[in-house]
């Protein structure tokens, strides 16, 4: 088989890593100095002559050839076997032959001693390249057969190939089980951890880690300006490996919809492709999961959210909602229907196991005040933070009268001793009524959008609240986890986000000074406390990196808006 018949090489081009899953990645390719441990060449009386310092160049194949025209037969990788009979005795030919070996990303070159060469006979010009290009060249001494080294390295070759295979198998089923078992994104990310070794970080589409896989590295540095630093790095394709920050990342999401970014942190050189299958297959896992998303409640209650789903979605006919509804006992035509959110408080560090109890207990605790009171409601989990309700209010039931007991219910039960999760902070949402199910997602949208921005507040004698004046900032808030948004706000403000990053410079903030002061420039350089030639070039420098007119309104509205989208989406 001659090297044009052997597997691809993909792995040119080599991605530092760090201590890989030994049930993974055990296997490897020989290098050159390997080869020379091999008994077939060690008969040889094999000798380095030059290019020592390349013994660890990994050997993908074994070619023979007495050209020197090896352009067109050769494809990186290869240790090339020759006697050197027909090779040119000029000296820069000789030169030009090493030079093409090394461009080709050739191993290194055996020569077997006595039919053309002998020690002393050496030319010294191919001596001198091959030790420029650090390309290995090992004497033989004696006559070998060259087909047992072949057989010799290839049998290393083919063991590693195999190696390659198991572990694409291994990853393949690993992951396909996660799929199935509908694991969170934290195991994944775990998961990904152990079997690279390497710290995994999973990250939104405006760069917040999301969860992460330490690896054995400190958090606290892995995790210390994180945006910032990501915003550095630029990636091409799907999947990319960044030189200079030593990241392998690939982009999450499905059905053209993507939400995130799976970030792998190496140190030690390893063959990017090794890598590259585990992070996406793994970022395949994570983008079926977040499609199927399994609830760990009851039937009802998994029927309970499915519906408020439908609600939020438009996902089902509003008649199709009311008949599955009322087989569940919740009547929902021919009442007023109000929608009511129950939104947890972030505490100081939460984890996801932590943030999982809270939630269920408050949907528990939501779900015990609906029937102590006798109230009528659709009760589910909406996301990690937050429980909704769909109250069903009959003729004779008073709204306020019926939210007061609620409220003052949930309350109660939240005080409970048996209760410490939850005790710590929530608050209670209320949207306008209306007469109609196809109505209803509207009551639940600005119950989510009074949710967001009372969480934001002290929290305040009122048992619940309602829209007051959150308008545009209640808006984006309720779409801070959109990635249409985040979008948005990457095209309108990303350039400037990472001239900050790299320059450590605060023109987001001047930006936002300026905006905030109606585009009065002399108003915004005394709020900027900055000289007004200081502050105008501020504003320059932005037009120039962003590439807008700050004088135009529309241009300047648009900004605005990102602004406040950003402020929505950052913790």
């Amino acid at each position: 088989m001659s090297s044009a018949d052997r597997p691809d090489d993909a792995s040119a081009h080599p991605v530092p890593a760090g201590p890989l899953g030994p049930s993974v990645y055990a296997a490897q390719y020989p290098t050159v100095g390997d080869v020379l441990g091999l008994g077939p060449v060690k008969q040889g009386g094999p000798r380095v002559v030059a290019g020592a310092a390349g013994l660890d160049r990994v050997v993908r194949w074994v070619h023979v050839t007495e050209l020197v025209d090896v352009a067109t037969i050769l494809r990186g990788g290869e240790l090339v076997l020759s006697t050197g009979i027909a090779w040119p005795d000029d000296r820069d030919r000789l030169a030009d032959f090493i030079a093409d070996l090394a461009k080709l990303g050739t191993a290194g070159l055996v020569l077997e001693l006595g039919r053309r060469y002998t020690d002393s006979t050496l030319p010294k010009a191919l001596l001198a390249a091959a030790e420029k290009h650090s390309l290995p060249v090992i004497t033989l001494a004696l006559d070998t057969r060259f087909v047992t080294i072949t057989e010799a390295v290839h049998g290393l070759i083919i063991d590693a190939q195999l190696a390659e295979l198991r572990a694409s198998d291994e990853v393949h089923q690993t992951f396909t089980e996660l799929a199935v078992e509908g694991a969170s994104p934290d195991e994944v990310v775990q998961q990904i951890g152990r079997m690279s070794g390497c710290p995994v970080v999973l990250e939104n589409l405006a760069h917040q880690a999301l969860t992460y896989s330490q690896a054995g590295a400190d958090p606290a540095v892995l995790l210390d300006g994180w945006e910032g630093r990501s915003r550095s790095v630029r990636t091409q394709g799907r999947t990319s490996y960044d030189e200079r920050s030593g990241w392998l990342t690939t982009v999450v999401g499905a059905r053209g919809h993507d939400w995130g970014r799976l970030v792998l942190i190496c140190n030690d050189p390893t063959p990017v492709p090794r890598l590259s299958m585990l992070l996406e297959r793994a970022a395949s896992t994570l983008a079926l999961n977040r499609l199927v998303e399994r609830d760990r409640d009851s039937l009802e209650r998994q029927t309970h959210r499915t519906l408020l789903t439908a609600i939020l979605s438009h996902g089902q006919p509003a008649s199709e909602v009311a008949l599955r509804a009322r087989a569940l006992g919740v009547t929902l035509d021919g009442r007023r229907l109000v929608g009511v959110v129950l939104r947890l408080r972030t505490t100081a560090h939460p984890t996801a196991l932590e943030t999982q109890a809270r939630l269920r207990e408050l949907t528990d605790q939501a779900a015990a005040a609906v029937r102590d009171r006798r109230l009528s409601a659709l009760i589910g989990t909406l996301d990690e933070h937050s429980v909704g309700l769909l109250l069903a209010l009959g003729p004779q039931d008073r709204e306020d009268a019926a939210l007061d007991g609620f409220a003052e219910r949930v309350r109660r039960l939240v005080e409970r001793p048996t209760s410490p999760s939850v005790a710590d902070g929530y608050v209670i949402a209320v949207g306008s009524s209306v007469g109609a199910v196809r109505d209803a997602r509207r009551s639940l949208l600005e119950a989510v959008q009074v949710a967001d921005a009372a969480v934001r507040q002290p929290a305040g004698p009122a048992p619940y609240h309602r829209l007051v004046d959150v308008r545009l900032r209640g808006l984006l808030h309720l779409l801070r986890d959109d990635a249409r948004l985040q979008t948005f706000v990457e095209r309108e403000l990303g350039p400037l986000l990472a001239y900050d990053a790299e320059r450590g410079t605060d023109l987001v903030r001047m930006l936002t000074v300026y905006v905030e002061s109606g585009r009065n420039k002399s108003a915004a350089a005394d709020a900027a406390h900055l000289s007004r030639p200081s502050f105008y070039e501020r504003l320059h420098r932005i037009e120039r990196i962003l590439s807008v007119d700050l004088d135009s309104v529309e241009s300047c509205l648009a900004l605005h808006v990102a602004l406040l989208a950003l402020e929505a989406i950052r913790p």
